[in-house]
């Protein structure tokens, strides 16, 4: 196991916060990029549990964790720009990006923007289709919520949704990450990003042009992004393969980890190295 070191580089107009776990025998990289409202600390289990032969990093999103706020307009562009600047600047070629929830639609829309610096996608619990406009009202009021009732129960509420009965049950450590990460952000950075969640663009066009080895993940139980998305999803990319994991919500990562870390070295063992 490698040590995970803790690590900030400034890029554009943001210091952005970020875990390193290398060897010496690093032959690709993956970058994971956590859900809202989280941050890096959710892809700890993987950064343990990665092949010598890869070498892991995870950041935070700008106004998330210990990444700055910048100009403090998100938006998926934004956030997609911040991503592929951050890929330029490591110098490590093209690269694998791993997107759980927001993570995966940070990782559309960067691909989108300039494929050539992808080497694949594994794409967790998200989908490539915007809000309608119910998702947007729904978001809208959550603002609302957040600004009245504070971050505490906003965070009591979405752990309750975004895990499963069994994970909430058997895993206390999970519940106890998912609500100390949400608390970490402030609300005016809650309600932007929900701004800008609400706002992104649909990037399903652009599924049949993906050119590199693509790997679905869904929790079976996942509240939020149903198996009808994903499995249209599935239909347009050319190099695909999706998987369930039963007994698990929208973040299966944290839920079962080991099954996780394994799909993720044989997706590097089949599609990658």
């Amino acid at each position: 196991m490698s040590e995970i070191k803790r690590k900030k580089v400034r890029l554009r107009d943001i210091s952005i916060s970020y875990l390193l776990s290398d060897s010496d025998e690093a032959e690709a990289t993956i970058i994971f990029i956590h859900g809202f409202p989280f941050n890096k600390n959710t892809w700890v289990p993987q950064l343990q549990d990665l092949p010598d032969q890869v070498r892991g990093i995870a950041y935070d999103v700008r106004g998330h964790g210990n990444s700055t706020t910048g100009h403090g307009y998100f938006n998926l562009d934004v956030f997609a720009k911040d991503l592929l600047a951050f890929i330029e600047w490591l110098d490590a070629g093209p690269v694998v990006v791993c997107g759980v929830s927001m993570g995966g639609y940070i990782a559309l829309r960067a691909h989108e923007m300039d494929p050539e610096k992808f080497r694949g996608l594994i794409l967790c619990d998200t989908h490539s289709f915007d809000d309608p406009n119910e998702g947007r009202i729904k978001r809208f009021a959550t603002i609302e919520s957040v600004l009245k009732n504070g971050k505490r129960t906003f965070a009591i509420g979405f752990a309750k949704n975004v895990l499963s009965e069994k994970t909430r049950t058997n895993k206390k450590e999970v519940v106890d990450l998912i609500k100390s990460s949400i608390r970490r952000n402030n609300e005016r950075n809650i309600c932007a990003t929900l701004l800008a969640l609400a706002s992104r663009t649909d990037t399903t066009h652009t599924l049949s042009h993906i050119r590199v080895p693509v790997l679905l993940l869904r929790g079976e139980e996942d509240q939020i992004v149903s198996k009808e998305q994903m499995n249209k999803m599935e239909k347009m990319i050319p190099d695909v393969r999706y998987l369930e994991f039963p007994g698990c919500g929208h973040l299966p990562n944290l839920e079962n980890d080991t099954r996780f870390n394994g799909e993720i070295r044989n997706f590097f063992i089949s599609k990658i190295m």
